[in-house]
């Protein structure tokens, strides 16, 4: 029987998995399928786990944190981090949650870092923000989020002035502000006090270089898109499913 991998998400069309593991099944002559499973709303998720041929799931927004009720077992990154991008299906059909986004992002980031980055600020609070937040924990990093909506203990847009700037050298977009096809969007920090000492990092990959990347280069900061953690999640992701 083929073996089927797929993504759960909404909207999601525009899949980096579904490319990278065809081409990945398809190089290695493995008989298994990568599909899509584009949900509406996470309660249809039970129709997609009937299908006794799927092997594994990746979740991708909006159902990060809300496909946990669904599961049987966390293991302890993703309990910690509070959010899921991989399913494992179990030998006795028990679901188990792991997020392999935190190591995506920390072996991705850590080329660009240099010493005198001590903080970082993530733009946006949503599923993939809380894995940066702990690939931060985890690399020494003391990370503050920023949102439209602060919440105790997080600035807002508004809150970012000169001397935060200067404090904060690593910035992380996990907002979806930039993805194609609203390639001009930005999140609105103040950019005329990013500097060649600063570390633009983008979670979005489509197009490869973002808006936000575009501004951080013209003030000589280094930039990242978010390519290379997707890679490295994806190839994590294939190993938790084989283990």
């Amino acid at each position: 029987m083929k073996k089927i991998y797929g993504l759960l998400g909404r909207d999601i069309g525009y899949s980096f998995s579904k490319g990278f593991f065809t081409e990945k099944f398809t190089k290695e002559n493995l008989d298994c399928e990568y599909n899509n499973f584009d949900l509406k709303q996470i309660e249809n998720f039970k129709e997609v786990i009937n299908d006794p041929s799927i092997q594994g799931l990746n979740v991708t927004i909006p159902y990060k944190e809300e496909v946990v009720s669904y599961l049987d077992n966390l293991d302890t990154v993703a309990k910690e981090i509070g959010a899921v991008n991989v399913i494992k299906f179990e030998k006795d059909k028990k679901l188990t949650g792991f997020n392999s986004d935190y190591y995506g992002f920390t072996e991705a980031l850590k080329p660009l870092l240099n010493k005198s980055i001590k903080k970082a600020l993530i733009l946006g609070t949503g599923g993939a923000s809380k894995a940066i937040a702990y690939a931060l924990d985890k690399l020494g990093i003391t990370h503050t989020f920023v949102s439209r909506n602060p919440d105790f203990n997080e600035l807002s847009y508004i809150d970012l002035d000169e001397d935060i700037m200067n404090e904060y050298r690593l910035v992380i977009n996990c907002t979806p502000l930039g993805t194609h096809p609203n390639i001009e969007d930005f999140p609105n920090i103040p950019y005329e006090y990013i500097t060649e000492n600063h570390v633009f990092f983008d979670l979005i990959y489509n197009p490869a270089e973002t808006t936000f990347m575009k501004k951080g280069k013209e003030k000589g900061a280094k930039v990242s898109n978010g390519l290379q953690m997707l890679i490295l999640q994806a190839q994590k992701s294939w190993e938790i499913w084989n283990s």
